[in-house]
């Protein structure tokens, strides 16, 4: 199956250079170029897109308020974001999971880190960078405002339809392991897992692994590791 990917980024020169590094590949292809937010969500329900690189700050709707139009759409929940920004983590990179993105990656990244961070996303998949797993984006997702609640309550009602085996899983989720490690580690088979990882976002209504940790942490079910 080819990748159909979107290349979202108001710099021209930048697009392009994408669009040249992604077409090479036989696996995926540019689909469409948006300039801002508001074209790229557009051009993401027109084109069937399945992965769209979302640069952060462009003119009009940003990169934030297209990720959260993109996420909040029934129609395009097969559609995963992967955020492009220059800082490893920063309050952008926060709310951009917050609002539905898969993950994020340094516009400083290798090529193949880009090829294969379309391929994770494209495949569901939580796209973390090494900085974001050693803790930095949980920080920052644990960072709550006043408290709410009906969304409290909300969450301890979705956390309480999970099984003992999920809640686990969904640990070792937000611990940033993979399907493979959680297998070795509960001594069971990968596809368990994956089963697992399936249930608990269909309880929790998430869109894909990223949004297990936002969940996770979010909920106090996962605490930070202060370091």
């Amino acid at each position: 199956m080819t990748i159909r990917v979107l290349l979202a980024d108001d710099q021209t020169l930048l697009r392009s250079a994408f669009r040249v590094l992604v077409d090479s590949e036989p696996d995926m292809e540019v689909v469409g170029e948006a300039s801002d937010g508001a074209e790229a969500v557009r051009l993401a329900r027109e084109q069937r897109a399945d992965v769209v690189l979302m640069d952060i700050r462009m003119p009009g709707t940003d990169g934030l308020a297209a990720t959260r139009m993109i996420s909040e759409d029934p129609g395009l929940a097969g559609v995963r974001v992967v955020i492009l920004t220059t800082f490893e983590v920063d309050d952008y990179v926060v709310q951009s999971l917050r609002a539905g993105a898969s993950g994020f990656l340094g516009k400083g990244s290798e090529p193949e880190e880009m090829l294969n961070a379309i391929r994770i996303a494209a495949e569901g998949e939580a796209l973390l960078s090494p900085v974001a797993t050693k803790g930095l984006i949980a920080r920052f997702l644990a960072q709550e405002g006043p408290s709410d609640p009906d969304r409290d309550r909300d969450r301890a009602e979705k956390l309480r339809s999970l099984t003992g085996r999920e809640r686990e899983v969904l640990v070792l989720v937000a611990g940033g392991h993979s399907n493979d490690e959680i297998a070795e580690r509960l001594e069971v088979s990968p596809l368990t897992v994956k089963t697992h990882v399936n249930r608990a976002m269909a309880k929790l209504g998430a869109r894909d692994r990223a949004q297990l940790v936002v969940t996770a942490y979010e909920s106090g079910l996962v605490r930070p590791r202060v370091e």
